[in-house]
């Protein structure tokens, strides 16, 4: 089984800027798509926890993506403890939530687990800051705005942000989120577009990943 430190994570996150999530009940399609985001690119995942087997299709697609040593497979939408355990016993390198929960902190602590809660607030991403959130999902972006976070990050130095919900894979979105002091961006349905996913289209995926990867290289480098 692949582990990788906390680190190690947050640098490949903040080394190219975006985290892919997806979710999907049938275990073949999922490690195709995440399978062509890695070929796009992509070294860090986020397969969210919400279908009925998603547990299932999850450590499916772990065992699978052995072959690549330096993907990280982390799991989201987990919302409270007793599912923290149950994803980090099968493996899973990081553990994502919409919400901030401190019982889940305690978790990943035990197991010295990347926890990346998802808050709305200042006071939530302190409190985040302070139970040992290595990275802190800014949730849901596209009600916040880049200006909240170009806001709050004076206020709290060394913020690690990763923006979900609303991120666009363009250079105007993007750009504002990264501009504003976001570590990373999380990208879901902007990138797997409904047509994609119905035509296994995975080529085109792959172009579509290594066009946003570009698109932030070329933010960066301003």
């Amino acid at each position: 089984m692949k582990k990788f430190t906390q680190q190690q994570i947050i640098d490949a996150m903040g080394q190219s800027g975006l985290v892919p999530l997806f979710t999907h009940d049938d275990a073949t399609l999922a490690q195709e798509v995440i399978e062509a985001a890695y070929k796009g690119g992509v070294r860090v995942f986020e397969f969210t926890n919400r279908r009925p087997n998603s547990f299932e299709v999850f450590q499916s697609a772990l065992k699978y993506f052995e072959k690549y040593p330096d993907l990280m497979l982390g799991i989201g939408t987990v919302m409270d403890a007793a599912t923290t355990r149950k994803f980090i016993d099968a493996g899973a390198h990081f553990i994502i939530s919409p919400i901030l929960k401190p019982e889940m902190a305690a978790v990943c602590r035990e197991h010295n687990m990347l926890w990346i809660p998802g808050c709305a607030t200042l006071t939530e991403i302190v409190t985040a800051k302070e139970l040992g959130a290595g990275v802190i999902k800014v949730f849901p972006g596209s009600v916040l705005g880049p200006g909240f976070v170009s806001a709050i990050t004076p206020v709290v130095p060394d913020l690690k942000l990763m923006i979900t919900g609303g991120v666009e894979p363009t250079e105007a979105n993007m750009s504002a989120w990264l501009q504003a002091g976001a570590m990373c961006v999380g990208l879901g349905s902007q990138l797997f577009t409904k047509d994609i996913i119905a035509g296994r289209n995975w080529a085109q995926l792959e172009q579509q990943v290594a066009a946003a990867l570009g698109i932030i290289r070329k933010i960066r480098q301003r």
